[in-house]
């Protein structure tokens, strides 16, 4: 468009030739500006574009309509022809999503910017599931689906988050069901835009503000249901990326069953419906009471029988002999110690009566009568002497035992006739229980000689007889005998 050299409304003026030489001195126009714009747009390429079909008008054979975008708040006014619009097979109705090939175009005298559109397309279901289950298999290969990601719900939350629409049942759904089972279950709940192009910013704006809440415990996002269509935001990738994003459990409960939006797939969990969201984030009430009062009971009787299998246990345990009646066992112990207590005794009463017989048999004298194992002098006719005084040297007389059976048989003792003899017995040296054996016998037949005439005194042994008291291995108990020997020496007196 060549420049036009004069302003009418200022004479004869020339024009900026490019829009940098423009000045608030020398401005263009809008009879100038207007013609350059539509020239700048004539040199578009056409274009596909897709979006919302509103506000649908036929005039005469044009058909004028507003595409409006699925996520964003941005439109363009189209104008295709009626015959287009008739090939679709229906009439165009508000929210279909319809693909028009259209080339941009300025409308000089109104300025405004409109697509002329020649081919018309309408968006079948195939095409939408087409596009979400490609979204969908991205998504899952960045791992946003992965079970390991989904987290557990509390078990008893205090503060719940709610995302719901500005009217409808979902709200009460969630929350009277919630409160039923749990009383003391609170909520802050954000009312958004749940369809249309306004739910995608508006729902991740309230999941943002929610999750950052500190006494948020879980959110729930619940929508009432509705077309596939109307569902189509709960599969937008930003605001699943939103979703996966949040710190806090998720619950979607979006009541689609057939066609689950992409939302289901990010979410913690997915309750069928608005009433089982409300189920779900709380426990019930009644029936927690009711498993308190069972494990109770469980408890208790568990406690029962341990302490009565211990008991009995115990029981059989103290029945044992060895445990009711422990004295018992030493019973044959008492008896054997009583036999042998017994025998003891009798032996030492033999012990201290041999003793003591011992100890008063009568000392040896001239003038008494001997008794056994003494020696008696004898004259040398065989008669006993009898006088009150010792046998002196001028006597003749011999010695004779009078208990041949003490001098271990050896029958008829000789000796000297003046002996000095002790004024003790023969044999009774160390005192009771000792027998005096003469050390040199010139043999068992005969009989050691006591003979005056010799100046060597005989020499004798005195055996000391001593009894002991003794107990075996098995608990016998005897009496035995143990001997010592001294020596003594009889040496011959010369007077009594």
């Amino acid at each position: 468009m060549t420049d036009a050299p004069f302003d009418n409304d200022r004479g004869s003026v020339t024009l900026p030739a490019t829009a940098a030489e423009t000045s608030p001195e020398r401005p263009w126009p809008v009879r100038h500006l207007s013609p350059k714009i539509r020239d700048f747009i004539a040199r578009l390429p056409e274009v596909w574009v897709e979006g919302q079909v509103l506000n649908v008008k036929r005039w005469k054979h044009m058909v004028f309509l507003t595409l409006r975008d699925t996520d964003e708040q941005m439109s363009l006014k189209v104008t295709v022809p009626a015959s287009e619009v008739d090939a679709l097979g229906g009439n165009l109705a508000d929210g279909s999503r319809v693909v028009i090939h259209a080339k941009p175009t300025w409308w000089t005298k109104n300025g405004d910017l409109q697509m002329v559109g020649d081919a018309m397309r309408a968006v079948g279901l195939g095409d939408l599931l087409a596009r979400i289950e490609a979204l969908k298999e991205a998504l899952a290969r960045e791992g946003l689906f992965d079970a390991d990601r989904k987290r557990d719900l509390p078990l008893v939350p205090t503060l719940v988050g709610l995302v719901c629409a500005n009217q409808g049942d979902a709200e009460h759904d969630v929350v009277e069901n919630a409160q039923r089972r749990w009383p003391a279950v609170r909520f802050e709940i954000r009312r958004v835009t749940v369809q249309g192009a306004r739910c995608v910013p508006e729902t991740t704006a309230a999941l943002r503000e929610l999750d950052a809440h500190p006494e948020v415990d879980v959110i729930v996002v619940a929508r009432g249901g509705g077309s596939f269509e109307d569902l189509l935001p709960f599969s937008d990738e930003e605001l699943i990326r939103v979703a996966a994003a949040t710190t806090t459990p998720l619950v979607s409960a979006i009541g689609h069953e057939k066609d689950s939006p992409l939302l289901d797939l990010v979410a913690d969990y997915r309750a069928s419906t608005p009433t089982d969201a409300g189920k779900r984030i709380v426990p019930d009430a009644a029936v927690e009471r009711d498993t308190v009062a069972a494990l109770r009971a469980d408890a208790a009787r568990a406690a029962t029988a341990l302490v009565t299998r211990e008991r009995t246990g115990l029981a059989q345990f103290l029945s044992r002999p060895v445990i009711a009646h422990p004295e018992r066992m030493l019973d044959p112990f008492v008896e054997h110690l009583g036999r042998v207590h017994d025998a003891s005794g009798r032996a030492l009463v033999a012990i201290l009566t041999a003793a003591d017989a011992a100890a008063r048999e009568p000392v040896l004298a001239p003038h008494r009568a001997f008794a056994p194992g003494h020696a008696r002098p004898r004259l040398r006719g065989g008669a006993h002497w009898r006088g009150r005084r010792h046998p002196g040297r001028s006597d003749a007389c011999g010695w004779r035992c009078a208990a041949p059976a003490l001098c271990r048989g050896h029958g008829r003792c000789r000796g000297d006739p003046h002996p000095r003899l002790a004024r003790s017995r023969v044999g009774l040296g160390a005192g009771p229980g000792q027998r005096a054996m003469p050390t040199r016998p010139s043999s068992p037949a005969a009989p050691l000689l006591l003979d005056s005439r010799s100046r060597a005194a005989p020499e004798y042994s005195l055996w000391n007889w001593r009894p002991r008291l003794a107990i075996s291995a098995s608990g016998t108990c005897g009496l035995a005998m143990s001997a010592s020997t001294t020596s003594t020496t009889l040496s011959p007196a010369r007077s009594w």
